[in-house]
């Protein structure tokens, strides 16, 4: 019955005529990549469906069959025929990079029999033999012949190293490959380590860049061969599919930081830098891509940018050596070798060259070599650039000693003319003190001007003032001489009349009242109450100057004192009472004030610049006619701490263009002769003294405000 379904199978389904691998007694080891036949579809082919689909197998065209990516199992059949007495062959697939592999053949009934089953989704320890190639077994009795299909798929690029042979060469072969590995892992560990321990000396970024590099290489390469998997991460076959891109993004982007410290592409080559820095942006993608599970578009993006690296970088050498930067020799001979090495590992897979123990470890040697190249140039770089420090300190080291020798010549120069120019200038300082104590005293007989200036004004002031009740006390005393004579004559007369005694008491009272009526001693009466009025408040009022004159001219105005401010101000203004015309209203708003703690004779003087100056410029713009206002008004301000005197006139104003100027000497707006441009000058001064300010507001045409502020207490 079997035996009749065997037939049957072979009679419905054509099996097409595979090429034979014959194994001899003779035969050792053989790579049947040219007599496999190859099933890769758009979709995935179950194993019940392969019987169905013999004819689209097509052969194998190279010993190292290169199937490019698919998102599908590929098959592959190949047929052997055991001619020898060895009933025990081993099959190598030297490429760990499969996901999966899984072996059939077809037993005598016809049906497909998987024979095992592994891959980088499973353990590394569930495999047969802990090798990181896919090794399987092949029994067959002598003369058998058996039909065998393999089922392979990848995330990554499919290649398929096939190999059948005795067990003990392929593991020899296997020695061999893992001596080369050792060789290539202790070049990476013994060029990190030195390099690093480089680093931590010279503290030079390239160094940890080329350190990151080689280790992030390193481990790419060992994940490549299964090194990674077989012994550093056995059990984590999911971290095992997408670490190989990971370690080969992170190595690309290591030699992208390292190129452009190493050559320096910031200023040799900004726009190749550019162009490396866009690469970054693609190598980060691929690891978003690894984060969200599209393995496969990951390796194709990994690929692409790393390809496109290594022909910018070798392109960034040539044109950097090429502006005579000497440390990017070595680069460029290192990255030769580089494109060379993986130019040979690529035609292999390719077919073009032979799968030998070279070709497939081209990549590993020239990454060697690599590496070697570019410590050297590490070390070349470092002594070029002491080279160049000598040479600079040299050079500094000579410009010092010639700026020395230029330093003590100068010295000699400069004594002498210090020597002349001391001479000059004790003759200049000399007779900058003599002009500075002439325009000392010029300042003095100045100041002194002025407030003779403010005496004459003021004794002018004073005078026409006590002249108004001394006249009239003085005119009042003839009438009141005369008055009083009368009444002298009067009691004579009264004595007189009431001493005869010849008179009747009733004649002497109608001579007394005749003698009244003669004199009309109520007018006598009216008059003298009158005249004794007038001289009354002419002595008040004398005595009411003399004392605002005694207290704006005060003996103690050097010293600091507590003073009345509006005691002071009422006193300027009597004494400035014959300067305010009948059309000048004066608006007094004194408010309640603290003692100052002042120079009160000081500010009685600025009081009575300022007071001048504005029954000045409303005079000039009134011309004695009425509407002149004057505004007086002191009060406290800021917490009480400060107080103010506020002085306001609708005069003229002061333009804004020489409102500035008002308070430097000599400056006056006054015709000549009216004035000598001091006395607000004297103002400014006498009130920063006080640490207080002056606040000026005006509007030409409608007046000005000068505002006073000084502090209560005086902080010495």
């Amino acid at each position: 019955m079997n035996l009749f379904r065997l037939i049957l199978f072979f009679i419905v389904i054509p099996i097409p005529l595979f090429s034979q691998i014959q194994l001899t007694d003779n035969f050792e080891f053989f790579e049947p990549g040219s007599d496999l036949h190859i099933l890769k579809l758009d979709r995935e082919v179950t194993p019940q469906e392969v019987p169905t689909l013999l004819k689209k197998f097509k052969p194998g065209e190279s010993p190292n069959p290169n199937l490019g990516l698919s998102k599908f199992s590929v098959w592959v059949a190949f047929k052997i025929e055991n001619l020898s007495q060895r009933t025990h062959y081993l099959l190598d697939i030297a490429y760990p990079l499969l996901d999966e592999v899984e072996l059939y053949d077809l037993d005598k009934e016809g049906n497909f029999r998987s024979l095992a089953h592994f891959g980088s989704f499973k353990n590394f320890k569930e495999r047969t033999y802990q090798s990181p190639n896919y090794i399987f077994d092949l029994n067959l009795k002598p003369t058998e012949s058996k039909q065998y299909f393999l089922r392979v798929k990848s995330s990554e690029q499919i290649i398929l190293p096939i190999a059948v042979g005795k067990p003990d060469v392929v593991w020899e072969n296997l020695w061999k490959e893992n001596i080369l590995l050792g060789l290539f892992l202790g070049v990476v560990l013994i060029m990190a380590i030195y390099n690093f321990f480089l680093f931590l000396s010279v503290r030079d970024l390239a160094y940890l860049y080329y350190v990151l590099y080689i280790s992030f290489l390193g481990l790419t390469q060992l994940g490549i061969v299964g090194f990674n998997f077989q012994f550093l991460w056995p059990t984590m076959p999911g971290w095992e599919s997408v670490s190989i891109v990971i370690f080969a993004c992170s190595s690309s982007i290591a030699v992208l930081f390292f190129s452009n410290q190493f050559l320096n592409l910031k200023k040799n080559a900004p726009t190749i830098r550019k162009m490396l820095l866009a690469l970054l942006v693609l190598f980060l993608a691929s690891f978003l891509l690894l984060i969200f599970g599209y393995h496969q578009f990951a390796f194709e993006l990994m690929q692409t940018a790393t390809s496109l690296e290594t022909i910018i970088l070798f392109i960034a050498s040539l044109y950097v050596l090429k502006k005579q930067y000497q440390p990017a020799r070595y680069f460029f001979i290192a990255w030769f070798i580089l494109l060379t090495g993986a130019l040979i590992f690529l035609l292999k897979d390719y077919g073009i060259l032979p799968y030998n123990l070279f070709t497939s470890n081209s990549f590993r040697l020239a990454s060697i070599v690599e590496m070697a190249l570019l410590s050297f140039a590490l070390a070349s770089r470092i002594n070029i650039l002491k080279r160049e420090k000598e040479i600079s300190q040299a050079n500094e080291l000579a410009t010092s000693l010639e700026n020395e020798r230029l330093i003590r010549e100068q010295n000699v120069v400069l004594e002498q003319k210090v020597v002349e120019r001391t001479s000059e200038l004790t003759e200049s300082n000399e007779s900058l003190q003599a002009t500075l104590k002439h325009l000392k005293e010029a300042q003095s007989q100045l100041v002194e001007a002025e407030k003779m200036a403010s005496l004459g004004q003021l004794t002018a002031g004073v005078a026409h003032e006590i002249n108004n009740p001394i006249n009239f006390v003085t005119s009042s005393v003839a009438p009141l001489k005369r008055d009083i004579n009368m009444i002298w004559e009067t009691l004579d007369e009264v004595e007189s009349v009431a001493l005869d005694d010849e008179l009747t008491l009733s004649e002497k009272q109608s001579r007394i009242i005749a003698y009244k009526e003669e004199i009309d001693l109520e007018y006598l009466r009216t008059e003298v109450d009158f005249l004794l009025k007038g001289m009354s408040e002419g002595a008040n009022r004398t005595a009411e100057i003399v004392k605002s004159l005694r207290i704006f001219s005060r003996v103690d105005e050097d010293t600091l004192k507590f003073a009345d401010i509006n005691e002071g101000l009422e006193s300027t203004m009597v004494i400035l009472n014959s300067l305010i015309q009948q059309g000048i209203e004066v608006d007094k708003n004194y408010g309640e004030l603290p003692a100052i703690e002042c120079y009160a004779g000081k500010l009685n003087q600025v009081f009575l610049n300022i007071l001048t100056n504005a029954i000045y410029a409303i005079n000039k713009k009134f011309q004695n006619n009425p509407g002149g206002i004057l505004k007086l008004e002191t009060g406290l301000t800021e917490g009480e701490s400060l107080m103010y005197i506020s002085i306001a006139d609708n005069g003229i104003g002061i333009p804004s263009e020489i409102r500035e100027k008002i308070f430097e000497p000599f400056f006056t707006t006054k015709d000549v002769g009216e004035g000598t441009g001091l006395g607000m000058s004297i103002a400014y001064n006498t009130i920063a003294k006080h640490n207080g300010k002056i606040v000026v507001d005006s509007i030409v045409g409608e007046g000005t405000v000068f505002k006073l502020i000084i502090p209560i207490r005086q902080i010495i």
